[in-house]
């Protein structure tokens, strides 16, 4: 794709939205939802641009205009011109640039290492496993990584004892306060108990989840999720409370 073919676009898109904050997304994505979480928490404004990569649509040509890779989530900040990826650094640059009422990196430098570790440790130990898992079903006959979804599990299941080891009877993972960590724990958790369920295992684990599913920020996200719910492999997996009647 020509750089300068590549400029008119972005320049383009940038006179076209309303919003400083433009976000490239799918419901149905676990690392979208740690974002929007993040973003609802703060009553960030932002609009929502819902990318299909199956459609001859100007969604998914929008995002590899801004960021050749393709991957969603994406952020756009109209305002100051910047174009930022991955989960972690959007709510990194959401809480410098556009920061609310609830620090999500905190101030307190030990914290704020914890909230890190955890954060990349729900994405990279739950989040990803869960993928390797998922999208081995999609194989054909014959082609499915064996090794790799047997790892997969193993890590789930570490992950499931770190993780309950990790928290006290009534806290989130790094505390009293709600983090970035948190976010990301969100979908991880979601999801991985449609694979490998935590709730007659680890009752810490599953005390914590529910306190998330609380929030509004959760339940938002979720119920955006839904109409969605059928394109994921696993839909069956899903517990009937997050459906709308008749769904």
């Amino acid at each position: 794709m020509p750089k300068n073919w590549v400029q008119s676009i972005v320049s383009h898109m940038d006179n076209y939205y309303s919003a400083d904050l433009l976000l490239y997304i799918h419901p149905l994505a676990s690392f979208c939802h740690k974002v929007l979480i993040a973003l609802y928490e703060n009553g960030t404004e932002f609009e929502p641009r819902i990318v299909d990569f199956l459609k001859e649509d100007s969604s998914a040509a929008e995002l590899f205009a801004y960021w050749p890779v393709g991957k969603i989530p994406l952020l756009r900040d109209r305002k100051r011109k910047k174009t930022i990826p991955e989960t972690s650094i959007i709510i990194e640059y959401l809480d410098v640039h556009y920061p609310g009422p609830i620090k999500l990196i905190p101030m307190d430098e030990e914290l704020a290492f914890e909230t890190r570790l955890w954060d990349r440790f729900f994405d990279l130990y739950i989040s990803v496993p869960i993928q390797k898992i998922v999208v081995d079903r999609l194989r054909p006959n014959g082609q499915n990584d064996l090794l790799g979804v047997e790892e997969a599990y193993n890590t789930l299941k570490t992950s499931y004892d770190m993780v309950e080891n990790q928290l006290s009877s009534q806290g989130l993972i790094t505390g009293d306060h709600f983090t970035m960590a948190d976010c990301s724990a969100v979908p991880a958790l979601f999801y991985a108990d449609t694979i490998v369920s935590f709730r007659n295992t680890h009752p810490k684990t599953t005390a914590y989840f529910e306190r998330l599913l609380e929030r509004p920020s959760v339940k938002r996200t979720i119920d955006e999720a839904e109409p969605y719910f059928h394109m994921y492999p696993l839909s069956d997996k899903i517990s009937k409370r997050f459906r709308k009647i008749g769904s």
